[in-house]
């Protein structure tokens, strides 16, 4: 296959089964298949209609999925700008080593751009070497200026149930 024959396209709901079957590609891959809770009418629900929590990318090669971008925006009060942040990228055994993943890179940073947007924020498992050797290649450089924090499960739940003000619908 030559970079020519890979397509890439925004996402449907139609695509949603293989984007849950990429989320269990990148689970098996890093051996956290357990933590994965998600479910593809998750994916349904909260990537696609009225106000779509994430996007997609969809890479194709010769009619067949080859990987996929999930992102979402994201906007740095420090530089002014907005860019996106990459919540899952995935290419799949096959097609990996032919140009899939930086084709999908590439388009992202095109459709940021075009949005206005100036930067690609992603996280990589500390073990997923191989990833990690991926994204410096393609200028998705390791930060050692930042850290990712996150609040999660019961945290998340103690933060939000010590909000003692009534949250409205607009929210």
């Amino acid at each position: 296959m030559t970079d020519a024959a890979v397509t890439i396209r925004f996402a449907t709901d139609a695509d949603a089964d293989d984007i849950f079957a990429s989320l269990v590609g990148i689970a098996d891959t890093v051996n956290e298949r357990h933590k994965l809770k998600s479910t593809v009418a998750d994916i349904r629900r909260f990537g696609f209609g009225e106000k779509p929590a994430f996007e997609t990318l969809i890479a194709e090669a010769d009619g067949q999925f080859a990987g996929c971008c999930l992102y979402f925006p994201s906007f740095s009060t420090w530089i002014g700008r907005p860019g996106v942040y990459v919540q899952d990228f995935f290419v799949a055994d096959a097609f990996r080593g032919r140009g899939v993943g930086e084709r999908l890179l590439r388009r992202l940073a095109a459709v940021t751009r075009v949005r206005g947007g100036c930067y690609i924020r992603l996280a990589v498992d500390t073990q997923n070497f191989r990833a990690q050797a991926f994204y410096a290649r393609c200028g998705i450089r390791h930060r050692v200026d930042e850290q990712i924090h996150a609040a999660r499960d019961e945290d998340f739940d103690k933060l939000a149930d010590a909000d003692t003000d009534e949250v409205g619908q607009n929210t």
